[in-house]
């Protein structure tokens, strides 16, 4: 992500969450530090969806992913996730967590599906509507398991795009 691409994947972040991020929030995770990661996806030029996330030693937080609702359910929030995936384990990542609205069933199946497993609650966490935070990590995303795992994902992938 460019700072030139804050007003979009803020124009999909205000249709995709109750409680969107600001663009100043935004143009913090861009110019904050060296272990930020915001990433986007296009489709043709348009951006379509993004995933943020922060890393420290060897572990990294997902903060935020959104896939605009005319692009949904077509593989791309499972591409943001396999490129954020791949981005930080060069950066010698091993583990990843996130905080997911208990009543959000749609992201829970996809962080399922890349191995995360809830490990925890945050009562009230939501600001908008205090609706408590499920805890997800993952383990070792450098063992054999998770490079299994994100190899038939991406297979799964290409296998839709043929």
């Amino acid at each position: 992500m460019m700072m030139t691409d804050v007003e979009e994947v803020y124009n999909i972040e205000r249709r995709s969450h109750s409680a969107p991020w600001s663009k100043l929030t935004f143009q913090r995770e861009l110019l904050g530090n060296h272990h930020n990661l915001c990433l986007v996806a296009q489709v043709g030029e348009r951006i379509v969806g993004f995933i943020c996330l922060y890393y420290v030693l060897d572990e990294a937080h997902i903060t935020n992913i959104a896939v605009d609702l005319p692009y949904q359910n077509r593989g791309i929030a499972t591409r943001l996730m396999l490129s954020a995936i791949e981005a930080v384990m060069q950066r010698g990542i091993r583990n990843l967590t996130l905080e997911v609205r208990k009543s959000n069933a749609k992201a829970q199946h996809l962080y399922i599906k890349f191995g995360f497993r809830m490990k925890g609650l945050r009562k009230g966490y939501y600001t908008d509507n205090y609706e408590d935070a499920l805890i997800f990590w993952t383990g070792d995303i450098t063992s054999d398991y998770y490079k299994k795992l994100f190899g038939e994902i991406r297979r799964d992938l290409e296998g839709r795009s043929a």
